[in-house]
């Protein structure tokens, strides 16, 4: 069957986009990349483009069938309403809660194309394989998902390097946490809940953070007594964070956190991103956990050595865009994360190294 997808335009080609694009291409999709400032050092083609400008923006969308936003979360609206207006398919990495819910209005007026927001790691990745487990139990109890995108070699109280977006941690360390409990939504204090975790016999903690569920909790409201997302970090690295936020006082300095942030823990290449789902209930008559852990490093693609935050992400969006060209996933309408199997994900020429790579 022909691909309802052929031509695909990447907005924003930061750490993650140069790499959203190379995976296209090397997926068999013709690309075009659109950035703040042209570049002429990339295989594919790119034109400056500034997303605030409607007109431009509606412009570039012209000769494509998608779009996938690797740009800051505050500026993915637009270019989700520019690309129903151009009646073309939609797919990003955001985890701003605000931002998915325009999304979902955009995919429910009418939309004749797919959109499919949350297609990084937390969320998407991470979803996905939850939802993967806990379809093959007869009842569920629990669904408990960690991510962390760490130094594999870390300095200092607080353990860690600035791989991502500083705009996003602060976010997801400041924003309340939608969990369910005892089967029921609920909004509780991000950094909160903080537990010990040990993966190939590495010392990790993990606490409440928010954006990693996305639509999860909907989904599996009155389904699962207790489901949430925690964030993996060193030990001690929240307590340090508690002391800059509560103790400086420093909650309503975001901007400020984040420069600060990526001043004194730059980012490194030697990162490593750890993934734990664990799924709790009934199998085959009797009680059962599930885990699914992974440590992915940096791998080699197309000839360069990409970060594990960098091709983890890139890797699954381009997964998700793959899918939905093949008509895996709809062709039109809102795709949850959880609707797509690990599965399926691993049968596509982008997601094939997460079935290759990671194993502890």
């Amino acid at each position: 069957m022909a691909r309802i997808i052929n031509q695909v335009a990447v907005f924003g080609l930061g750490k993650v986009g140069e790499l959203v694009a190379d995976l296209l291409g090397e997926s068999g999709f013709k690309v075009v990349g659109y950035d703040a400032a042209p570049r002429d050092d990339l295989a594919f083609e790119v034109k400056a483009l500034d997303v605030r400008d409607a007109a431009g923006l509606r412009e570039s969308l012209r000769a494509v069938d998608a779009v996938v936003s690797c740009l800051p979360f505050h500026l993915n609206i637009d270019v989700a309403e520019a690309a129903h207006d151009a009646k073309v398919h939609y797919f990003d990495l955001t985890e701003d809660v605000p931002t998915t819910n325009r999304v979902i209005e955009l995919a429910s007026d009418q939309a004749t194309t797919a959109f499919a927001p949350q297609c990084g790691l937390a969320p998407g990745l991470i979803g996905i394989i939850g939802a993967s487990i806990a379809k093959t139990f007869d009842e569920l109890r629990s669904i408990e998902l960690k991510v962390g995108a760490l130094p594999q070699n870390p300095t200092g109280l607080l353990g860690y390097a600035i791989n991502w977006s500083p705009e996003g941690v602060v976010n997801e360390y400041l924003n309340d946490c939608e969990v369910l409990r005892q089967g029921h939504r609920q909004m509780v204090p991000a950094m909160t809940e903080k537990e010990r975790v040990l993966i190939a016999g590495i010392e990790l903690e993990a606490a409440l953070t928010s954006g990693g569920l996305g639509t999860m909790c909907e989904t599996y409201e009155g389904r699962v007594s207790r489901l949430d997302y925690k964030t993996l970090r060193y030990p001690g690295h929240f307590d340090q964070m508690h002391f800059l936020f509560d103790e400086l006082n420093l909650r309503e300095r975001r901007d400020l956190v984040g420069q600060m942030l990526v001043d004194s823990k730059p980012p490194v290449n030697d990162d490593v991103v750890y993934i734990h789902a664990a799924v709790e209930g009934v199998k085959t008559g009797k009680p059962f956990r599930e885990n699914h852990v992974r440590a992915y490093k940096p791998l080699d693609i197309s000839g360069r050595t990409w970060r594990a935050i960098s091709w983890t992400t890139a890797a699954s969006a381009v997964s998700v865009v793959e899918l939905v060209a093949d008509g895996t996933l709809p062709a039109a309408g809102f795709i949850k994360q959880e609707d797509i199997t690990l599965e399926a994900l691993f049968s596509t020429q982008a997601g094939r190294h997460f079935a290759e790579q990671g194993k502890v």
